[in-house]
């Protein structure tokens, strides 16, 4: 397989820092190195590849824009970004993973956690000693988070949970969920370690996007946990909408990974593909199509770049992020078809990965929130007026 070749048709790299270049860099080659090898393989058996998990956090890329202090590598927020998108470069199920671990279950302990809290979950995430996922969506509940069914009663020095999660990353390998439930009609986080009894994991099987990912539901029956595990700073929606911004920015960048994926594979068959004596791309309907790809990756690079500025500099807002996430996604899916139609047949083997990015973007394109409610939190963010129900 001819070795990847990053687009960056506006000199973007002239805009980030030699550490960004260099983290970018490091995760690039480890992409290469150990991703690309196993991950058809682990698509093709529905396997998350757990052997990368100890590497990936050796690379720190748990929480990686988290302090120090808690054992995380404390980079940027652009940096950051650019390990996502690196990752996704390989597959969306690494960088799920990566994203869940750190945006869904590190950051919720980081910031509404208790001291006792982070000084025993953050370092142990960081380490991957730990695995982690993050409960809200509910099988009747998605796009409509508010309406939740689980709850939670308070007992004693304890509180019972009843209710389900559905579509929840990492879900049956995780040894602690973060779980969002009504405690007298207000949102609270929970932290429910696996074996609890009442609390049970099942994988969610056959499925055509994300199988090197591992999905699962969370069912809770009578389940007791200790006071001590509530999130004493979440209180109200507020708190997991706030996870899912910091998700939804690595996924923003992280799309890009799975554009240039594809625009590489896509470039490089059209140069070397031979019909009607010439290459097929000296064919101007093909050229129009890579002319998209690289088109709508240099927006997304630039869009990615300037949000993640933002961040690093705290102003960076939740509908700027719904921008990004939907833009980039929605190109990201559009680049892919591209590639595998330009692929023709050859396109639907696993030798080349257009149409796994294109299966995975599937499911990209509908987590973290809907391509359509992004564009409902937007709309409302211009308007000023809501346009939900």
């Amino acid at each position: 397989m001819k070795k990847f070749e990053s687009p960056d048709y506006y000199n973007v790299d002239d805009l980030l820092s030699d550490e960004e270049k260099m983290i970018r860099q490091s995760v690039r080659e480890w992409v290469d190195e150990e991703v690309m090898p196993v991950i058809e393989q682990a698509y093709q058996k529905a396997e998350f590849p757990m052997h990368l998990v100890p590497q990936m956090a050796e690379l720190g890329l748990f929480g990686a824009n988290l302090p120090e202090k808690y054992g995380c590598a404390g980079v940027n927020n652009v940096a950051y970004g650019l390990m996502m998108q690196e990752l996704e470069r390989g597959d969306s199920g690494i960088r799920s993973f990566a994203s869940v671990q750190g945006a869904l279950v590190m950051y919720p302990i980081f910031t509404y956690g208790s001291e006792e809290q982070k000084d025993y979950w953050l370092p142990k995430l960081a380490r991957g000693e730990k695995i982690g996922c993050f409960g809200l969506t509910e099988p009747d509940y998605g796009s409509n988070p508010g309406g939740m069914q689980t709850k939670a009663v308070k007992d004693g020095n304890s509180y019972i949970l009843n209710g389900a999660k559905m579509w929840i990353t990492n879900g049956s390998i995780a040894d602690v969920a973060v779980v969002w439930a009504k405690l007298d009609g207000e949102v609270r986080g929970f932290l429910v370690e696996k074996g609890t009894p009442g609390f049970e994991a099942p994988e969610t099987k056959d499925k055509h996007s994300l199988r090197a990912s591992v999905t699962s539901e969370l069912v809770f029956q009578d389940c007791r946990i200790p006071a001590e595990n509530m999130l004493p700073h979440a209180k109200g929606l507020k708190a997991p909408l706030s996870c899912l911004t910091q998700a939804r920015y690595g996924i923003a960048w992280g799309a890009i990974g799975s554009a240039m994926a594809c625009y590489d594979e896509a470039l490089n068959y059209a140069k070397t593909r031979i019909q009607f004596d010439k290459p097929i791309a000296s064919f101007q309907l093909v050229q129009n199509k890579l002319v998209y790809m690289i088109t709508e990756i240099t927006k997304m690079q630039l869009l990615a770049l300037q949000l993640g500025r933002l961040k690093d500099q705290n102003k960076m807002r939740f509908t700027q992020v719904s921008l990004a996430k939907r833009n980039n996604v929605y190109h990201a899916l559009q680049i892919a078809r591209m590639a595998r139609d330009i692929l023709g047949a050859n396109g639907i083997v696993s030798e080349y990965q257009s149409m796994r990015h294109m299966c995975n973007l599937e499911s990209v394109y509908t987590y973290e929130g809907t391509h359509d409610i992004h564009t409902l939190i937007v709309g409302e963010d211009i308007t000023g007026i809501p346009a939900y129900s």
